[in-house]
């Protein structure tokens, strides 16, 4: 049966309604190449022909075998970590999977508790007073918390944010495509050649340039660690940055903060927001997606945080109740006064990263950071033995590095990836940042989490060998 139930009498009716000849023409602003767009391979062709549902099972059971049974030593902003049965086990339960926001209160009590759970775990995590309800991604997150500082930095008339160019390059792009149309002026703030951080002699710089031209800078962006892996002098770079009465937004990776100085903490007075990705929380890489993001505050920012925040309170019998105490998305509010008009709030994820948070615990999580660290250091360290192999930068470091290959030719990296990966061992190998960082050639951006065991690392180190 047809997945759109108009007969074509109703949807003649419907075009001659908005005097257009043919569905088409609704996207006729679309690219002629997506609209014309030909099925890739032959797994695509199947589709657009009619199958039962065993054929279609078997199809997508072998499409989901595509990307099965490698070993990865991929991060980049989604990373592989062990996710206990029992974590989509209680989120796949029909209460979780199948409820929407929690409008009625009184018939959403679990759900409520839950995100205040979360809310507290993110709190707790970041060093900061406030953490909302989550949010769509990492990327929009961090697009989120830019707004989010123009709105609380009252005093300044300026819209200039410093942006680092080794924050993750596709919240660099999904940045400028959220705030390019509202007047934000983002500033890229160079890493330093040998380090790959930020030297804070070259922001001090442009934090003087700025305020002689009376021109102030607003908030910082901080990644911690970088895209590179590499951890950034957060301390120094937020006590500068509040010099010059610029906000702090920090990007964290919320597995490091079990190890890593939380934001709230960071320097003299903390970091303004905290925001970032949540996926290594208990959600699976999923070919993909979907993911969640958070953010977090301290105090006197919380009525411009983005999203929902549940608070907790007594009821008229004495019990704990929980509520919806702000929630100033667009479905709550005019369109023009809501703190957030991207309106997907990833909850059934935010409920699983809950409960892996839950059932981890303190010294759980700190054993996952502890041993990522472990694996990604024994890896680039044996790496750096094999001649022609460098850690490219000299700076510390937490569960990614940059590793160089010397004296090889423009698409070395490209080959060595693509031989692993068709290898019989079915290595992912790493990332190749050159078509990110240009000035970056022959660069593998490699992670190893707690989910790989010495004989792992031993076979990827070996296998390299085998082709320098």
């Amino acid at each position: 049966m047809p997945f759109i139930p108009h007969t074509k009498f109703e949807e003649k009716e419907m075009l001659d309604f908005l005097n257009i000849s043919s569905i088409r023409e609704l996207f006729k602003e679309n690219a002629q190449g997506l609209l014309d767009a030909k099925p890739k391979s032959n797994l695509d062709k199947s589709l657009h022909d009619s199958l039962s549902e065993y054929d279609l099972a078997k199809l997508l059971q072998k499409r989901a075998s595509l990307d099965s049974g490698y070993l990865n030593f991929i991060g980049a902003g989604a990373y592989e970590h062990h996710i206990p049965a029992a974590v989509w086990e209680l989120a796949s339960r029909g209460e979780f999977a199948t409820s929407y926001t929690p409008y009625q209160a009184e018939a959403s009590q679990g759900n409520l508790q839950l995100i205040y759970e979360f809310q507290t775990h993110m709190s707790r995590l970041t060093g900061m007073d406030i953490a909302n309800a989550s949010l769509y991604d990492g990327a929009t997150a961090t697009a989120e918390a830019i707004l989010m500082a123009i709105r609380s930095h009252k005093k300044c008339k300026t819209k200039n944010i410093l942006i680092p160019e080794s924050l993750h390059p596709n919240y660099i792009e999904t940045v400028k495509t959220v705030v390019s149309h509202q007047n934000v002026n983002l500033i890229k703030v160079p890493f330093d050649s040998d380090t790959g951080i930020i030297n804070l002699s070259a922001l001090e710089q442009i934090f003087k340039e700025h305020k002689e031209k009376d021109d102030a800078i607003l908030a910082t962006v901080i990644a911690q660690p970088n895209f590179f892996g590499s951890l950034e002098d957060v301390h120094n770079i937020t006590d500068l940055s509040h010099k010059y009465d610029a906000l702090v937004i920090s990007v964290v990776n919320p597995t490091t903060l079990a190890l890593l100085e939380a934001p709230g903490h960071w320097g003299n007075n903390g970091a303004d927001i905290a925001c970032g990705e949540g996926q290594p929380l208990g959600i699976p890489l999923a070919s993909g997606g979907p993911y969640f993001g958070f953010i977090c505050c301290k105090t006197p920012y919380v009525r411009n945080i983005p999203g929902r925040i549940v608070g907790r309170t007594t009821d008229t019998g004495g019990k704990d109740a929980f509520v919806l105490t702000l929630q100033a998305r667009e479905q709550h509010i005019r369109r023009s006064k809501a703190t957030s008009n991207i309106c997907t709030n990833q909850g059934l994820l935010m409920i699983a990263a809950t409960i892996y948070l839950c059932l981890l615990g303190k010294q759980g999580i700190k054993a996952v950071a502890a041993k990522s660290f472990e694996n990604t250091h024994y890896l680039a360290e044996n790496l750096a033995k094999i001649n022609d192999i460098d850690i490219k930068f000299n700076s510390d470091y937490f569960h990614e590095a940059l590793i160089e290959f010397k004296n090889k030719s423009s698409n070395f990296v490209d080959e060595l990836l693509s031989k692993l990966e068709n290898s019989d061992k079915k290595i992912l190998a790493g990332l190749n940042i050159e078509k990110y960082y240009p000035n970056l050639p022959n660069c593998l951006l490699i992670c190893a989490t707690e989910t790989k065991s010495k004989d792992d690392l031993d076979l990827f180190i070996n296998e390299v060998k085998k082709h320098i």
